[in-house]
């Protein structure tokens, strides 16, 4: 499975750590991550309230589970915008 991370802080950092320790987890992505994200998923260095850009990078990379970490794009509507996308 894929999964996209949404964030560059320590949180995002931990969640993709103990992610890539599941045998489930093909590849992790990181939106727009950090450098300690870096070394252990692939950052995606993409605006993470341009959700029509994250979307296509969602879809071009197969994610299939997302993961919100900071607030900001839950507040500004990131779940509803997906759910519209039927992801």
């Amino acid at each position: 499975m894929n999964i996209g991370v949404i964030g560059s802080g320590g949180r995002e950092h931990s969640l993709c750590f103990k992610l890539l320790q599941s045998k489930k987890v093909d590849k992790i992505f990181c939106f727009p991550g950090n450098a300690g994200t870096g070394e252990i998923c692939k950052n995606l260095d993409i605006d993470i309230l341009d959700f029509n850009k994250l979307y296509l990078s969602i879809k071009k990379e197969n994610i299939e589970l997302i993961i919100v970490g900071p607030e900001i794009p839950l507040v500004q509507g990131i779940t509803d915008f997906l759910e519209k996308k039927k992801y």
